[in-house]
Order: structure tokens, then C-alpha cells, then sequence
């Protein structure tokens, strides 16, 4: 038995790995049944879930008919930027407020792709400020602020 499509394999494992996690952690809550689902219920299942997409995603890889892909060398400059933005957007939270937060987020993890453009990413920036402020700050009214505290 040979893997045939590294990436689908790898996939497999990671989905597989993080499905027990899921499911372990929830034990550790009262799990009840379909009719009272406990606390723990729902994570318990979605962990099985994955766990099952998993092991079909690696078994897949593993027949003679599956595409040969290898896994290529991470490319660390694409991850430090995607690092970077959530750092970043971690840190400006409170002070810059969600706005100027999030185009900091969109702006600075679209330059980890090689088709980066400044229009796309000021668009993709303005779309996701406006899902995420009608959303959280108007939707479920969490209490963030939209502009940083000098501007009122």
C-alpha cells in the first residue's frame, strides 16, 4: 500500500487528529443524548465527523486510481505574513477599534499571496468590515469599539 496523494493524506491525518481532539475534550462535559444534548453533544459528533471525512480523505489517497500530488515546501514568507496579521489585529483590537483592525488584518494577510493586489485587498477589507460591524457590533451588539477611542 503506497500513498499515492500526499496532500489528501496529510489532510486526513491533520482532520483525523483534530477530530479526536474534539471528541476527547467533550467527554470531559456531560454529553446526555439526541433528545437532551448536553453540553457536550455537539462538539462530541463534530469531532466523530471529522474524524470520519478524515479517514475517508486518507483511505482515498490511498487507491491506485488517486491522483499523485506531493506536498511541496511550505512556503514560511506566506506564513509569517498570515501570523503577523493576526498578531497584529490581536494588538489593535482595543486601541484602533474593528474597522481599522480588520482592513490592518485583510491588507496584511493578502500580502502573503502572490497575486496580491492593493485594490483587491482594500475591497476584500471594506467587504469584511462591514459583514463583521453589521454582524457583531449591530447584529449580537458585542461591545468592541468601531474607531479608535480618540475619535469618539
Amino acid at each position: 500500500m503506497q500513498v499515492r496523494n500526499q496532500k489528501d493524506f496529510g489532510a486526513g491525518c491533520i482532520y483525523v487528529l483534530a477530530g479526536l481532539g474534539f471528541s476527547i475534550g467533550a467527554l470531559s462535559y456531560r454529553v446526555g443524548d439526541a433528545a437532551r444534548m448536553g453540553p457536550g453533544w455537539f462538539p462530541l459528533w463534530i469531532g466523530v465527523l471529522l474524524v470520519l471525512i478524515g479517514l475517508a480523505l486518507a483511505a482515498g489517497s490511498l487507491k491506485p486510481s488517486a491522483a499523485q500530488e506531493k506536498v511541496k515546501r511550505p512556503e514560511f514568507g506566506s506564513i509569517a505574513w498570515i501570523l503577523g496579521a493576526v498578531v497584529l489585529f490581536g494588538l489593535l483590537l482595543q486601541p484602533a477599534g474593528l474597522v481599522l483592525s480588520l482592513v490592518v488584518l485583510v491588507v496584511v494577510s493578502s500580502m502573503a499571496s502572490h497575486e496580491f493586489t492593493w485594490r483587491a485587498a482594500l475591497l476584500n477589507a471594506a467587504l469584511l468590515s462591514a459583514f463583521s460591524v453589521g454582524v457583531f457590533i449591530k447584529g449580537i451588539n458585542l461591545q468592541i469599539g468601531l474607531w479608535p477611542a480618540f475619535l469618539g
